[in-house]
């Protein structure tokens, strides 16, 4: 069942920060820190679990199983990557259908052709308007939450075909029935503007560390005129550089412990991911 609040976030206005996770762990740390709206970026994702590059090859089945262990994992809103809708018509009817099964909130697909690219690295080739505004109008129709589960359309235009055409395919995915629009990869904050300017649906923001769009802070994001962001590859990129970092200490040093390397607690990880409730079955049960 969608979480009713990304909607009511919406709608009050307010703006929400979003952080992108790419497993369990991440997962379980966002619920720690307190963010009640997360996002489960295709890229990350894969990357996590296959150790592939986010270039279509991850398929539905895989990624669909992902995101429902994360909502068997977290309480949170889920915004969820679904690439092209993994192929035809049907293939968007039924990832709508499977995504919302599986606990997910938000659904965002993008008029890449297949196979799709990172949104931030080249080659990447759009597909006919019409043919994502079919999409758009099947995904709204797939839904069985009509209320709470959201369609977020995303275009990849600005990098073959310029900002122009980014502009006239967001107009066409608004009247098709999107209800948040995602500009992928503006270079510039005045690119950014322009977009929010020409728009009344939500605007989705992507602060993608190391991609092509400018890192900007929630309150200058919320000023151009976006209503939510999502951080897809800070968790992962920051996780990567503390495991490099442990890693080449106990090369170096032959041990775990060092003052400049912070770790989690132990016994407190293993609260945080459902031990308690095993040890006290223990305590009832176990012989």
């Amino acid at each position: 069942m969608a979480n009713p609040i990304l909607r009511q976030k919406l709608a009050a206005g307010e703006f929400i920060v979003i952080p992108g996770v790419q497993d369990m762990i991440a997962t379980v740390m966002t619920t720690k820190v307190g963010f009640d709206v997360i996002y489960g970026s295709g890229y990350w994702l894969t990357a996590s679990s296959l150790g592939l590059p986010d270039a279509g090859i991850a398929t539905y089945t895989e990624m669909v199983d992902r995101m429902r262990t994360i909502t068997r994992t977290s309480k949170a809103a889920l915004i969820a990557d679904a690439d092209t809708g993994y192929g035809g018509l049907l293939n968007v009817h039924h990832t709508v259908r499977g995504y919302e099964e599986a606990g997910v909130t938000a659904i965002q697909i993008e008029d890449q052709e297949f196979p799709k690219k990172c949104g931030h690295t080249p080659f990447k080739r759009c597909v006919p308007v019409e043919d994502m505004v079919e999409k758009i109008k099947v995904a709204s129709e797939a839904r069985q939450d009509k209320e709470n589960f959201l369609i977020i359309a995303r275009t990849d235009a600005r990098a073959s075909l310029g900002v122009d055409d980014a502009m006239r395919r967001m107009e066409a995915y608004a009247k098709a029935g999107a209800d948040i629009l995602f500009f992928e990869a503006p270079q510039s904050e005045e690119e950014m503007r322009r977009a929010c300017e020409a728009f009344d649906l939500p605007m989705m923001a992507n602060m993608a560390d190391g991609g092509k769009t400018p890192i900007l802070p929630a309150h200058v994001l919320k000023e151009i005129g976006f209503s939510l962001a999502i951080f897809p590859a800070m968790t992962s990129l920051v996780a990567a550089a503390a495991m490099e970092a442990s890693l080449r200490h106990l090369k170096e040093a032959g041990t775990s412990l060092s003052p400049d390397i912070p770790m989690a607690d132990f016994n407190e990880f293993c609260r945080l991911i459902g031990f308690e409730e095993v040890w006290d079955f223990e305590k009832r049960w176990a012989r």
